[in-house]
């Protein structure tokens, strides 16, 4: 049943499809076996979404035998996508399984990690099954890494070794990704956004500074559920603590749903085989109809910048393609159409180079992802704004209320400018 990396990746073929497991799940000696091959192949196409560890195929010696095309950008493959020996491809989440479930992208292997076989030979595409089932039943040829370090999640992401073509054997901890610090601009946002959550609401989030402030502020809430595209350490203390019970929600009652998980090594013993944790097809968690289901959905991103219409770049920093849109269209969608719902972009006031993220016009080659008729509420460390139903010169006083005082003249000055507005400082 099983082989050597050396030998299941010659399969790869020059001119092949290669979809690589997502974030914490990337088969790391999978990888460096493909690489390995990159003098006898010739323009492979590696399709991913976010992927930690390394990515040696997407080096500059390999130009020519590895093309990188990306779902969601990584610091991994950022620099390559710069330079041109990789692409980035912009899509909703939710749609990534589609690509291949239609065809429009024919996979040819899929490289994947998986837990150990249990007793009736079904393995766990542990804390990313995300766009990687759709990818795994699409692909022509499976190439698997058996790792004992990989958890078995509940939900979608169960195979079969039938499914499987090549399987290795090679144990490696998963990649652990820190939060960081909550700074004091992190909980002050933090503070400002669990004042507006509900008890009984759904909670969407990611990973970082942010989010964690908000779950570090929420210990007095009650009843809340989760049904996230991802989560992180920062939900352990609320389910541990009662505040995340599920009870309220309408799709899967009393169960935590997301798609992926990233985080340390505590997060992925928390999942293992914890029949409170669902992880489900992406297509199905990040779906506007589904998620519309839940009562007061209340889902906080993260954005670049914002422009004082309510335009949002979140994938990009002018032209310069710096990670994805990912789920934040289906979530902010979704929330708004869920009833009593709450879609949250947040950001500090400032870049740490002290420039405003509240602009008057998003840089030249920016992208937006979250257009101004979808955006509701903003939450910076000076405050929460709601811009829906609001004119634009109502959007450009209110997002300059909570622009660092620093930029607010400024601002106010080419509103002024812009919108014909004025708007005292």
């Amino acid at each position: 049943m099983y082989t050597t990396a050396e030998e299941a990746v010659k399969s790869i073929k020059s001119g092949h499809k290669v979809y690589v497991h997502s974030v914490a799940c990337a088969p790391q000696q999978l990888i460096n076996a493909m690489t390995a091959r990159g003098h006898e192949l010739k323009g492979v196409n590696v399709y991913h979404l976010h992927t930690e560890g390394p990515a040696p195929y997407a080096e500059p010696e390999y130009k020519d035998s590895f093309h990188v095309r990306a779902a969601f950008i990584g610091a991994n493959v950022r620099k390559a996508i710069k330079e041109g020996r990789g692409s980035y491809i912009p899509v909703f989440l939710s749609e990534v399984p589609l690509l291949f479930r239609t065809n429009k992208i024919n996979l040819d292997v899929a490289l994947i990690s998986v837990s150990p076989p249990d007793k009736h030979g079904y393995c766990s595409l542990g804390p990313s099954v995300d766009a990687t089932l759709a990818a795994l039943e699409s692909a022509e040829i499976v190439i698997a890494q058996v790792n004992k370090h990989v958890p078995r999640t509940h939900g979608d992401g169960m195979i079969h070794v039938s499914q499987i073509n090549h399987m290795i054997q090679h144990d490696e901890p998963l990649p652990e990704v820190s939060a960081g610090e909550i700074d004091d601009i992190s909980m002050q946002i933090g503070e400002h956004i669990a004042g507006i959550i509900e008890d009984g609401a759904t909670l969407q989030m990611g990973i970082g500074a942010i989010p964690n402030a908000v779950l570090s502020k929420l210990g007095n809430h009650k009843d809340l559920g989760i049904h996230t595209e991802m989560f992180s350490d920062g939900l352990i203390p609320l389910v541990e603590s009662g505040v995340i019970t599920g009870k309220y929600k309408k799709s899967h009652p009393g169960k935590v749903v997301s798609s992926f998980v990233m985080g340390s090594k505590k997060i992925y013993d928390f999942i293992d085989d914890n029949p409170n944790v669902v992880l489900l097809d992406c297509q199905y968690v990040n779906a506007t109809n589904v998620i519309r289901k839940n009562l007061k959905v209340t889902a906080i991103n993260s954005a670049i910048e914002i422009d004082i219409t309510g335009q949002v770049c979140a994938d990009s920093i002018g032209d310069f393609m710096y990670s994805g849109v990912g789920g934040q269209m289906d979530f902010i969608r979704g929330a708004s159409l869920s009833e009593g719902g709450k879609p949250i972009i947040a950001i500090p006031s400032q870049t740490r180079r002290g420039e405003s993220r509240i602009v008057n016009h998003l840089k030249p080659g920016a992208g937006v992802v979250t257009t101004r008729s979808h955006i509701h509420y903003v939450v910076t460390e000076y405050g929460v704004v709601n811009l829906w139903g609001k004119s634009l010169k109502e959007r450009a006083k209110r997002l300059i209320s909570i622009a660092h005082p620093n930029h607010r003249e400024r601002l106010a000055k080419e509103a002024y400018d812009h919108l014909g507005v004025n708007i005292p400082v």
